[in-house]
């Protein structure tokens, strides 16, 4: 039993050391345990009595020791004891010993790391434990706030890295990195170690990107990370000597279900640090004057304090804010008379970027409409980055798909025959949302399969044998559509009947158009193509259109028809085609079907009446060259030329197509046949030669969807020959005479 007792002399409160009787314990005994459970190192001096311990004010407060307290001791080996007891880091808290010390320089961490390996290296220290150092004369009081050492246990199951272990005791050697931190409220000055990163490291020592989830988006991720977390991982003394502030703020946009929350979402499982705070952005604002703006300051307070307390050495704070476009509109566009809007923003701003600059925050906003928030948060020092979180590539639609899939394929739920290449090449412009629906989709058509016939809440006996398999997903392909892919429906009622072929202009047509696919595919020079049908109505302008559209089989086919617009004024005709056209950007091929120009335009030839703004509109969109990496095609048509030709919109357009009407008999017949409405070529023949009876042996005009109308209106009649002449020669006398007119 040894008795504790005061250090023999004021030179020990500077060693750390506890002071021992050479008699009491060999030459080669060099660390000491206390009770099983403090380690301290020993160092002889005659002057402390034998079976006796000399300590110093520290080291009674660290072990709770008493003067004249009796205590086991015994001698301690570190190393063989506990394998992993050599120290690879240390972070020590430092502070004047005297509160009232001034010194008027800053203290360089890389001196101080140098004088604490001179004077203790060897030494044991314990976490929580406090000892002395004299600096320059200066006497310093170190806290030990953190150790770790090698964790040799993964170093021997063949870890590629150096794993690094929280430990409580240690030893420290010579290479042990030594990082100081500021006490809190001391009003001691550091400089930054150009050796040893920041004290709260940011990444988390496992990550992985892979375990992310994020199916698609490395690439923006990574992005994130070299320009907003990058600098957060260096020492802060060599960012300091560049003279540069951490990015403050990201923001993410793109189209609905791209992944922008998820990614925001995902950042804390990356960060060694303060749980991100996610906010949605209706939740700030607030009915009682003055709330809303208070709740801004509340996201920010617990930033503040950190930063206040801990400076540069302050844990990062991320606040992510989600449909940020609904309290950051642009100042000055509502007009609710309350102003809080204008005022939320005002407050975001001077918290982000005001007088007291905080550098220990990063704000991350989500939004699927850049084009609302005020230009004043996206400016450097605020919102900086903007990175845009697009529909995912085809390599990106197989991630997403396999993470989605993974589970099934892990319990044998995925059948064999489920090709992921497969779905991934049929997905094109499905979002991650959509892909995650498509999946959902298949399972709810595996789950119909198992359900007992007659009943809608009884599982069949096999559901033990259910697989997710390829046919599955083929019906959930028809079920869940991209909201950014192709208007079958729309453009299926466009070709309904077909093209018929019935003259070698329009075979022309075809073959010249799709010169104009494979230019806006293929050609680097022309990222914009657009293509302006016209000719007398009915000629069939709009189902070549359309026809010509699917055959491309781009990713994103649009139609723009005023029947999708009946009852717009002229503010939501001009907002609708701006969408679609938007919609279009962000899709790496596109088209766009611009029909009837001159309905679009309310064209009205009584006054004559037409809307600027449409035009207006129209005519930017059409010059307006796609974003970088964008492809867009498109296809207008029109019935009256001239009237465009009068409103100088010709020249928004690179080429003109002219889609001629059926002018003679042999085309009639060439397209008779192929509507099959006479069952003999004797009453072909017979048709024939009414028509000349009728004077329509020369060049007259007729459009195909006149012709197919005045077909099945015969094909209703007992006499369909004679019915069929009735009715064409009638529309082409009526159309003469109109014409003459």
């Amino acid at each position: 039993m040894f008795r504790v007792n005061k250090s023999p002399d004021e030179r020990f409160a500077m060693t750390n050391c506890v002071a021992v009787n050479p008699q009491d314990f060999g030459q080669d005994v060099r660390y000491i345990m206390v009770d099983d459970q403090w380690a301290f190192t020993i160092r002889p001096s005659p002057a402390t009595p034998p079976s006796e311990l000399g300590t110093t004010l520290f080291h009674r407060r660290f072990a709770s020791f008493s003067l004249n307290q009796e205590v086991r001791v015994r001698p301690y080996d570190p190393f063989e004891e506990h394998p992993d007891s050599v120290l690879s880091a240390a972070q020590i808290q430092v502070d004047f010993f005297k509160k009232a010390t001034v010194a008027s320089e800053a203290f360089d961490s890389d001196e101080l790391a140098k004088v604490f390996s001179q004077n203790f290296q060897g030494q044991v220290f314990s976490k929580g434990q406090s000892l002395l150092m004299d600096f320059k004369g200066i006497n310093l009081q170190l806290d030990i706030k953190d150790l770790s050492a090698l964790d040799v246990n993964a170093m021997k199951k063949g870890s590629s890295d150096e794993p690094l272990k929280p430990v409580n005791t240690g030893v420290a050697n010579p290479k042990t990195q030594i990082t100081f931190v500021k006490a809190a409220n001391s009003t001691i000055k550091l400089k930054g170690s150009l050796k040893s990163g920041p004290v709260n490291a940011i990444i988390a020592p496992s990550f992985k990107f892979e375990d992310l989830g994020i199916g698609g988006l490395d690439k923006e991720f990574g992005a994130i990370f070299r320009r907003a977390f990058a600098s957060r991982i260096f020492p802060p003394a060599l960012v300091e000597r560049l003279g540069i502030q951490h990015v403050k703020g990201i923001l993410l946009y793109g189209p609905p279900g791209t992944g922008k929350t998820l990614m925001a979402r995902q950042i804390g499982k990356m960060l060694n640090a303060k749980e991100p705070l996610i906010v949605n952005g209706p939740e700030i604002l607030n009915k009682f004057v003055g709330q809303s703006e208070e709740n801004i300051r509340k996201l920010f307070a617990p930033a503040e304090a950190d930063y206040k307390s801990m400076a540069e050495d302050s844990p990062l704070h991320i606040i992510i804010f989600d449909e940020l476009d609904a309290i950051c509109k642009q100042r000055g566009s509502t007009n609710s008379g309350t102003g809080v809007g204008d005022t939320v923003v005002n407050q975001l701003l001077s918290k982000m970027d005001g007088v007291d600059q905080l550098n220990n925050i990063l704000i991350i906003g989500m939004t699927n409409r850049k084009d609302m928030i005020d230009e004043a948060l996206l400016r450097p020092g605020r919102l900086e980055i903007h990175l845009e979180i697009n529909l995912p590539d085809e390599k990106g639609r197989v991630a997403i798909l396999n993470i989605h899939t993974a589970k099934a394929r892990q319990n044998n739920l995925l059948g064999p025959d489920v090709d992921i290449l497969e779905l991934a090449a049929l997905t094109k412009n499905y979002s991650g949302a959509e892909i995650a629906g498509l999946v959902k989709a298949a399972t709810a058509w595996a789950f119909n399969r198992h359900v007992k016939g007659g009943t809608m809440a009884s599982v069949a006996p096999d559901v033990d044998k259910m697989q997710l398999c390829r046919d599955d997903f083929v019906r959930a392909l028809e079920e869940v559509k991209p909201a950014f892919g192709v208007s079958d429906e729309e453009l299926s009622l466009c070709t309904r009947n077909g093209i018929f072929k019935y003259s070698p202009d329009v075979e022309t047509i075809l073959t010249d158009s799709q010169l104009f696919v494979e230019q806006v595919r293929n050609s680097p020079r022309t990222p914009l193509v657009s293509i302006l049908f016209h000719g007398p109505s009915g000629s069939g302008k709009t189902a070549i259109a359309a026809t010509i559209a699917m055959a491309s089989e781009f990713p994103f086919i649009k139609l723009i028809s005023p029947e999708s617009m009946l009852g717009f004024n002229e503010q939501a005709k001009m907002a609708h085609i701006t969408r679609i056209f938007n919609d279009a950007y962000k899709s790496p091929f596109s088209i766009v079907v611009v029909d009837e120009l001159e309905r679009l335009l309310d064209w009205v030839g009584i006054g004559p009446r037409f809307s600027n703004l449409v035009l207006q509109t129209l005519v930017v969109l059409l010059r307006r060259n796609p974003p970088k990496n964008r492809r867009l095609l498109v296809l207008a048509t029109t019935s009256q030329r001239s009237i465009l030709e009068q409103l100088d919109m010709i020249n928004c357009f690179d080429d003109e197509v002219y889609v001629p009407p059926i002018k003679d008999l042999p085309s009639v017949e060439h397209v008779l046949s192929e509507l099959a409405l006479f069952d003999t070529l004797e009453d072909v023949k017979r048709c024939m030669g009414l028509l000349k009876s009728f004077g329509l042996d020369g060049s007259f005009n007729v459009g195909i969807k006149k012709l197919i109308m005045v077909a099945e209106m015969a094909r209703q009649d007992d006499d369909k020959v004679g019915k069929f002449a009735q009715l064409l020669s009638q529309h082409a006398s009526s159309h003469a005479t109109a014409m003459h007119i």
